[in-house]
């Protein structure tokens, strides 16, 4: 059987338990989560996911970039490197990881082999579950020597939440996935503070007092010491374009200099980010330079973060999908492209606030093109007419999502206007292929 064969009939062994990803949020909320099957399946692996060190990050937004970030440093600093995140883009084998580099398909057929036997003594298992072990296997075989698991929804009852990490870091928590998270920032930091060990350190981007109370309050009871970015640890920008961003950071909790450094991702959230990830690093205890830090941002790749695919007319591919992302998708585009409107191609999941991102968008749209990517959660582009049109601004529909990039393409050509996809990872990963085939 050749390899791409193999592969796919690994995919559908995955894909045939249950995928969370793929319900319907009336479905994820009544969803049996526990970690118990997770610990029952590693201690039958031999618990590959204690032969490293683990930096473990949660939060409802800049969790992946702040996973890059760190696994990029790690790399530069000479570690064989493990990177866990998800969803994937445009291929499954993106979301494991060493040294920057997905795992081949294979990789991914041979571990499916090594684990099915395990995976048949253990009831309920789902996609992300096996998937997540996957991972942890996957980085005690080839050898890495430091990792980084991004959590894939809240925290506490998240398959990742098995490790004992260096440290547990927390990102920006913003409302999302509330069906199963809770409708408060307080019940949804309760969730993503699960993740918090007895003694390990913990770092929180800055966060609304109404959140952070909560990881206060359970770091205090976990005796893990708490490191608070803007509070403890400060960043200024000092420059940006599109090449990049510059910005200074005063590392107070570890008495030193002011140090400089530069980032390709855009957005004044990434240098939220960056301090994030610089300082959990640093909390981790794993040995890395503040130099070795510096080259490793510089480097990092994120795909689908503001990434500008063309500068004239501009094309942007982005991953935000909720109100607060679309916030700070909105800024990032008033910084770089104060003139230019924006021809918004965007689908959405059923359980996503899209008033409140439409809301948010509202100055800088044209048009939105609206479609739907090939994904079982994804709203018809029906009802998200209705609520462009109670938002007050124009829309179309086009399907598929192939059309709806040509369609926005035409438009801009007309008139130099911005193409942005965002709303969907799914539909950004659509208009992203489609576009590497236009330009092929």
């Amino acid at each position: 059987m050749d390899t791409e064969t193999s592969y796919n009939k690994a995919l559908d062994y995955l894909y045939s338990f249950v995928d969370y990803s793929l319900k319907h949020s009336s479905e994820l909320a009544k969803a049996d989560f526990n970690l118990d099957r997770m610990f029952a399946l590693m201690e039958s692996l031999g618990n590959p996911q204690s032969k490293y060190p683990i930096i473990h990050v949660a939060g409802t937004k800049g969790k992946g970039s702040v996973s890059a970030l760190c696994a990029s440093s790690l790399k530069v600093a000479g570690y064989q490197v493990g990177l866990y995140t998800s969803p994937h883009l445009l291929d499954y084998c993106e979301r494991i990881q060493v040294n920057g580099a997905p795992i081949s398909h294979e990789q991914l057929v041979e571990l499916v082999g090594e684990i099915q036997p395990y995976v048949a003594k253990i009831e309920k298992l789902t996609t992300f579950e096996i998937t997540t072990a996957l991972a942890f296997m996957a980085f005690a075989k080839y050898g890495v020597s430091a990792a980084v698991f991004e959590v894939g929804l809240g925290g506490r009852l998240d398959a990742t939440n098995i490790v004992t990490p260096k440290v547990s870091v927390i990102t920006s928590l913003s409302y999302d996935h509330m069906a199963v998270l809770g409708n408060t920032l307080a019940l949804i930091a309760g969730e993503k503070a699960g993740i918090i060990k007895q003694g390990v350190p913990v770092v929180s981007s800055p966060q609304k007092d109404e959140a952070f109370e909560v990881l206060e309050r359970v770091a205090k009871e976990k005796g893990a010491a708490l490191t608070l970015v803007g509070r403890d640890v400060t960043f200024k920008l000092t420059g940006s374009s599109l090449d990049g961003q510059k910005f200074n950071l005063q590392p107070s909790t570890f008495n030193l200099h002011p140090l400089s450094f530069i980032i390709p991702l855009l957005g004044s959230h990434q240098i939220e980010n960056a301090a994030t990830a610089y300082t959990a690093l640093k909390a981790s205890g794993i040995p890395i330079t503040d130099e070795q830090i510096q080259k490793g941002f510089s480097q990092v790749q994120w795909r689908a973060r503001f990434e500008v695919a063309r500068r004239e007319p501009p094309v942007i591919f982005d991953s935000a999908h909720n109100q607060d992302s679309f916030a700070k998708l909105r800024e990032t585009l008033d910084a770089y492209f104060p003139d230019k409107q924006v021809y918004l191609i965007f689908g959405a999941s059923e359980d996503k606030n899209i008033p409140g991102m439409f809301a948010e968008m509202k100055p800088k749209i044209k048009r939105i093109i609206l479609t739907r990517a090939d994904h079982p959660r994804a709203l018809e582009v029906e009802q998200i007419q209705q609520l462009a049109e109670q938002a007050g601004v124009e829309s179309e529909a086009v399907t598929p999502v192939k059309s709806a990039l040509m369609r926005a393409l035409e438009l801009s050509s007309n008139d130099g206007s911005i193409v942005l996809s965002a709303g969907s990872m799914f539909v950004t990963a659509e208009v992203m292929s489609a576009w590497k085939k236009s330009n092929e």
